[in-house]
């Protein structure tokens, strides 16, 4: 049976991430990982988009900048991506997270060229599909929650 949650629910009544066998201390390290690192993408994703503004408002010298900024918003994801194979594999956690920084990594891969190549009918509308998988990765990594408290009694896992 599928359980609901709020954004706002306590530690008890948040969604449960399925692994397979007990935790893994791979599991603990791996979120860990995931939630600082998805935090600082999300971070990063809006200082992209806001020096990406700024550029088409004139602001020529930006350009360079959001240019550089790509190459940290791809590390960033990277990272991310790690941690949520770390989360997947060793931890015998959920492959969602996992697949979705992946797919991160290649549409930002596919930002970067569409930017270089200046084609911005693609390259804008791409960015804020890339900032809402980026917001869904972070609210992922933010509300699982890990443990034997945490697991509803009777709950079919």
């Amino acid at each position: 049976m599928a359980q609901t949650s709020t954004p706002l629910a306590g530690p008890a009544e948040r969604d449960v991430c399925e692994a397979t066998g007990p935790p893994r201390p791979w599991l603990r390290k791996g979120l860990a990982v995931l939630r600082v690192s998805a935090a600082l993408l999300v971070i990063d994703t809006l200082v992209q988009a806001a020096l990406a503004g700024l550029f088409i408002t004139g602001d020529v010298r930006l350009l360079d900048w959001h240019a550089a900024n790509a190459q940290v918003l791809s590390l960033l994801a990277f990272v991310a991506t790690a941690a949520a194979g770390l989360v997947w594999r060793p931890g015998r956690g959920p492959v969602g997270p996992f697949l979705l920084g992946a797919g991160l990594l290649v549409l930002i891969g596919v930002q970067q060229a569409l930017g270089e190549s200046r084609l911005l009918g693609g390259h804008v509308p791409l960015g804020m599909a890339i900032f809402g998988l980026v917001a869904a990765l972070t609210y992922w990594a933010f509300t699982c929650v890990y443990g034997s408290d945490s697991t509803p009694s009777g709950a079919d896992r």
